[in-house]
């Protein structure tokens, strides 16, 4: 572990860490905000933030004005990586939306990815237990939230590990990345073609099967280009629906895809959070 940045902010400490990921086997970043609570040596809530496509730590903690709402409600913040960096595979960079700055949050299983890109075990485990030893997170009290890629992430994290997260939120989720062109790109490719593994990391069909039944906050801009294309969350509703998930989708007029979007209802976000962490 080697801390590599920090600032001051709002009282508390931005921090930027590196460490060599077993999990990955690669060294992987991640930033983490320790707000002024966190002095007092108590264990605090955590609430793990996934990006999504082409990012990194750095535009969540760079954009989205998280900072302060979580210094107000006691929360510490991270913010891991999007995929494994360095490790040179053929082809990883030759597209946005697939490879690095692309992981999905799944465990490949097709070579050769399967030997680093193991995003979903990552963030539930190997994050997890390197948050609990050197940090001053209470794990038992962990939410999950994050951007179209990432709110993909969130939901199907949550989903799949209802005893793990007790709140999870997303700001314009893949929802269905079976159904989507960039989870079926991202899915074949990770995963293989035998579609059945596939339903694993998909919160629509996820839905039907997870004891998760917590509520879900949504945001979602109506001017956002990915809407009709790429997102369908309509299809999510439906199927949340149906088993009883309590969804709170929340359309917002004239907002679109970027982190203008997030910056304008993180605190909503947080402090949805914080009501179910605290």
């Amino acid at each position: 572990m080697e801390r590599i940045k920090q600032w001051a902010c709002f009282g508390g400490r931005q921090e930027v860490w590196a460490h060599a990921s077993a999990v990955l086997d690669c060294r992987m970043e991640f930033s983490i905000y320790l707000p002024p609570q966190a002095a007092d040596g108590a264990r605090l809530p955590v609430l793990y933030y996934l990006s999504g496509l082409t990012c990194t730590w750095e535009n969540v903690t760079a954009k989205a004005g998280a900072q302060r709402y979580a210094a107000e409600h006691g929360l510490i913040l991270v913010a891991p990586d999007t995929s494994p960096r360095g490790v040179n595979l053929p082809g990883e960079n030759d597209a946005y939306d697939f490879g690095s700055g692309a992981g999905f949050y799944v465990d490949a299983t097709e070579a050769p990815w399967s030997k680093h890109y193991r995003m979903y075990s990552y963030i539930t485990a190997e994050l997890p237990a390197l948050m609990a030893r050197h940090f001053p997170v209470d794990s038992a009290r962990a939410g999950i939230f994050g951007h179209s890629m990432g709110g993909h992430g969130a939901l199907v994290c949550a989903f799949r590990n209802p005893q793990q997260y007790r709140s999870v939120s997303a700001f314009a989720p893949i929802v269905a990345p079976m159904q989507v062109p960039w989870g079926q790109k991202a899915f074949a490719g990770y995963l293989g073609a035998d579609r059945s593994a596939w339903s694993a990391y998909d919160a629509t069909a996820l839905a039907t099967q997870t004891a998760w039944r917590k509520p879900v906050l949504i945001d979602q801009g109506s001017a956002d280009e990915f809407l009709e294309t790429q997102l369908k969350l309509q299809l999510f509703v439906a199927a949340a629906s149906k088993t009883g998930i309590p969804v709170q989708l929340r359309l917002q007029p004239g907002y679109d895809h970027s982190y203008y979007f997030i910056a304008s209802f993180i605190g909503d976000h947080i402090a949805h959070h914080a009501a179910a962490l605290k």
